[in-house]
């Protein structure tokens, strides 16, 4: 499938996630070969899951498929621009490309607007509308020790 179509097949997943009732007006599909081996949906109110995303639920299904945690080789189709939480994982996640089709603007135009996320991580913590302290308990690094130290740690 050409690029055009795939991200047709994007758009139409988020546009059937509206019009069914289950969510919000994005949806995402990841692409490894030609095939699309990751749906995603905006799932947020349906599950009552501020992080069930399209793009993170398409990230979910195609490493479950993949039976890994990263998307090597892959492309990420989706219907707008990701918000900040979503270029997160796809970093993580390390596909080859995204694509999308609606901008932040066009999404901020519908009420989903994500600017004052960027206009909080550009202030410093103590500012940020949702108090962020640092409590540092004796030992508070073992878990990074243990990881250090571990035989079975997977770098990602």
């Amino acid at each position: 499938m050409d690029k055009q179509t795939l991200m047709e097949q994007a758009v139409q997943a988020a546009y059937e996630n509206v019009v069914s009732g289950r969510g919000g007006p994005f949806g995402a599909i990841v692409v490894k070969d030609g095939v699309i081996i990751g749906t995603g949906r905006n799932e947020v109110t349906a599950l009552h899951d501020p992080t069930a995303h399209a793009e993170v639920q398409a990230i979910r299904e195609a490493c479950r498929h993949l039976n890994d945690h990263q998307l090597n080789g892959c492309d990420i189709y989706t219907s707008c621009e990701p918000c900040p939480m979503c270029i997160g994982a796809i970093y993580w996640a390390r596909p080859r490309a995204v694509y999308y089709a609606c901008t932040k603007e066009d999404a901020a135009k519908a009420g989903f607007d994500d600017a004052f996320i960027y206009e909080q991580l550009e202030l410093p913590k103590e500012q940020r509308s949702i108090e962020m302290t640092r409590i540092y308990p004796p030992q508070g690094d073992k878990p990074f020790q243990a990881w250090g130290n571990s035989p079975n740690r997977i770098e990602y």
